[in-house]
């Protein structure tokens, strides 16, 4: 990316990196950052739908004390000043938080989420809160009762967004904000990444506290950044990052920052291509933009090797025992209660983890730890694992087949408590966002981020903005 031809008449359209930098840099007011993407939510969001809640009054009292301490010499950090958005779990004390349900319109947290105390510490400024699937369960990036946005990258048909951190990826396509917070329990950052033209990043469980964070499944359950390029997602994983004592699968984890080897490339890594059997399961141009990131980073020194899995990746698409049981234990009274709206395909989900045994959630917690000690041993040579995020680029919605899931390539990551990133790495003839997954073991985060951003410092995919928002 070259931030000096970076246009500044506008800051909504600049990348939270250079923000930050032109901020610190007194070059940029963040009254200015604040009021530019406010007025361009007033201007896409009436078709956009991304945001479930707008802070715009206290968005600008923010920004106006963020520059009277940055210009008096009292910046808090490199970040100060800098907007953000929150996916609808994410609790804010005294904000309502509806965790994408019609039935908790009202229900206002007492709580602040770790990872939103850690931002508004560095001076980020919250813009509001997005939109998600119910109950943050489903890939699609559908929402019967509180609506689903819309995809960016077609002005014409309404498409997949991409679930569950369906509102976070439209705002950040959009350019309604610079960034923002997902959540990710079988992929919901990397689908709507992928759909949506973004980087996001999966992190392994216990990088990031999940304290204040509505649940879905408390053994898979990931925050994580959704940004426009890798220098992005980097910084914000950073903030997010580290020990909290609210959140026992912190304890012990160190953060290990991954801005020393972001810039190291990929000279003598070895990355290995998916299995030959998996690519049936891809769209051809998923398949050609596949092959090119594979070709780009074997040319930037990487290398390529192929790699014997001992499983499928679709093995895990029906391995949700823990899900579903976690998810029913959560939120199984609102779904057992029948005078209660909620979307119908997130209550059989729900519904369905009402009828895991005791046994079938033991054995396949066994059969977690089984299949994390076999991929261990398939990748113990091996830097990263590379596949397509999605099968398909963003599909109409009117062809959403709610009984499958999108999450072919995203949910083993989970499974098998991995990291992964996807970022963009082509588009299809209609000019749809398609994306790459780079997975790596449990906390080699940086190693993730190291690839991607080699990779989209030899490809300019990241670049793009959505034609009806530019």
């Amino acid at each position: 990316m070259n931030d000096a031809s970076a246009d500044l008449t506008d800051p909504a359209l600049l990348p939270a990196h250079v923000l930050a930098r032109e901020i610190a840099a007194r070059r940029i007011s963040p009254v200015d950052v604040v009021d530019a993407l406010l007025a361009r939510i007033e201007r896409f969001e009436p078709k956009l739908r991304s945001f479930v809640a707008v802070y715009g009054a206290d968005a600008r009292l923010a920004a106006e004390g963020a520059d009277k301490a940055i210009r008096s010499g009292h910046a808090v950090g490199p970040l100060h000043g800098v907007p953000v958005a929150l996916k609808d779990l994410v609790e804010l004390e005294g904000r309502v938080t509806t965790g994408g349900s019609a039935n908790w319109r009202e229900r206002r947290s007492t709580v602040t989420a770790t990872i939103a105390r850690r931002m508004i510490a560095q001076g980020m400024i919250v813009l509001g809160k997005t939109h998600t699937v119910e109950f943050a369960f489903g890939g699609w990036g559908t929402n019967q009762h509180m609506g689903t946005p819309w995809n960016p990258w077609d002005p014409a048909h309404a498409r997949t967004p991409g679930g569950s951190s369906n509102g976070s990826g439209v705002a950040v396509a959009a350019r309604l904000a610079p960034w923002a917070i997902g959540t990710d329990t079988g992929g919901s950052v990397r689908l709507p990444a992928s759909f949506c033209g973004l980087t996001g990043l999966k992190a392994t469980i216990g990088r990031i506290s999940v304290h204040g964070v509505l649940p879905l499944s408390t053994s898979l359950d990931t925050p994580g950044p959704m940004a426009r390029d890798v220098m992005d997602v980097a910084l914000l994983y950073n903030v997010l990052q580290g020990p909290d004592p609210l959140d026992p699968n912190t304890r012990g984890i160190l953060p290990v920052d991954p801005m020393p080897t972001l810039t190291r490339g990929v000279r003598g890594l070895r990355l290995a291509r998916m299995p030959h059997s998996e690519r049936a399961a891809c769209s051809p141009e998923m398949l050609a933009a596949y092959d090119r990131s594979l070709e780009t980073l074997s040319r930037l020194g990487a290398k390529i090797v192929e790699i014997a899995l001992p499983f499928a990746f679709s093995d895990f698409l029906n391995a949700q025992a823990i899900l579903e049981a976690e998810a029913y234990f959560n939120d199984g009274a609102l779904a057992e209660d029948a005078g209660t709206l909620l979307d119908d395909a997130v209550r059989a989900r729900v519904l369905g983890g009402g009828r895991i045994s005791a046994q079938d959630y033991l054995a396949t917690k066994r059969r977690q730890l089984d299949c994390k000690r076999q991929m261990a041993m398939a990748m113990a040579d091996i830097d990263a694992l590379l596949t397509p995020s999605t099968a398909t680029a963003a599909i109409r919605l009117d062809e959403v087949d709610q009984s499958v899931m999108p999450s072919r390539f995203t949910r083993f990551g989970n499974f098998l408590e991995m990291c992964a990133l996807s970022l963009p790495n082509g588009f299809t003839s209609g000019g749809l966002p398609l994306s790459l997954q780079i997975c790596c073991q449990g906390y080699e985060e940086a190693t993730a981020l190291r690839i991607g951003y080699a990779l989209q410092q030899a490809t300019d995919y990241h670049l793009k903005v959505p034609p009806m928002v530019a």
